[in-house]
């Protein structure tokens, strides 16, 4: 009878030199450490319009610090920029969302550079046809016919001196 509370109170202590261990590795699974300098290069200052690594007005400090007290908090990246745009809007964000009309800025120049190699493809395809061989040419472009030929050499020797 005297070894069960032994065991009992070296398994107790067993647990309580354990726990510690065992809740650090999931307290830093949870929350990975976010890094002000990261947010900064993601995001604007609502006022310069600037990168908010870049600015360095008076709305610019306030934003910081606003990251730096949700960094204190133990929030992470998402959560840090979803609370900037509750806060100042969706022009805080440095690059677009990728949903909605925000779609359209990456969208619109990848059409528009389709758009302008097709022109082009399509402009050199018609130049090269048509300056191929001489019977493909227009008339304009072959030179003057036999009757014209004669008809500038006469006006020609008109006015030899």
């Amino acid at each position: 009878m005297r070894r069960l509370p032994t065991l009992l109170a070296l398994a107790l202590a067993l647990v309580g030199l354990l726990a510690p261990l065992a809740a650090a590795p999931a307290t830093a699974a949870a929350a990975p450490e976010v890094n002000i300098n990261e947010i900064e290069a993601e995001v604007m200052c609502p006022v310069c319009g600037t990168l908010l690594e870049l600015a360095e007005s008076p709305q610019a400090q306030r934003e910081k610090a606003f990251i730096a007290r949700l960094i204190g908090e133990g929030k992470d990246k998402a959560e840090i920029k979803n609370a900037l745009v509750a806060q100042y809007g969706n022009a805080v964000l440095a690059l677009p969302q990728s949903s909605g009309f925000d779609l359209s800025a990456y969208v619109v120049p990848i059409i528009a550079f389709v758009v302008a190699a097709l022109a082009l493809g399509f402009g050199v395809y018609r130049w090269r046809r048509s300056s191929g061989p001489p019977d493909e040419r227009p008339a304009s472009a072959r030179g003057p016919t036999e009757s014209e030929q004669e008809r500038l050499d006469a006006d020609l020797a008109r006015y030899d001196l």
